[in-house]
């Protein structure tokens, strides 16, 4: 069985391409996800999730 490509040049262009750094994340302190959780669900009366109420389809 014929095999694709040589194992000479497994790995020639991962190991010429430069290596970047990734970013570090900053997430937000939990105090803001909650005040923004409570004001979405009790003070707007929105549900969670994406079934929300007002954008349901009936089916046929």
């Amino acid at each position: 069985m014929a095999t694709h490509g040589s194992l000479t040049k497994a790995g020639k262009v991962r190991g010429q391409t430069p290596k970047v750094e990734g970013r570090k994340i900053v997430g937000t302190s939990s105090s803001v996800a909650n005040k923004s959780n409570f004001k979405k669900r009790f003070a707007l009366g929105r549900f969670p999730g994406q079934n929300k109420p007002g954008q349901r389809r009936k089916r046929r």
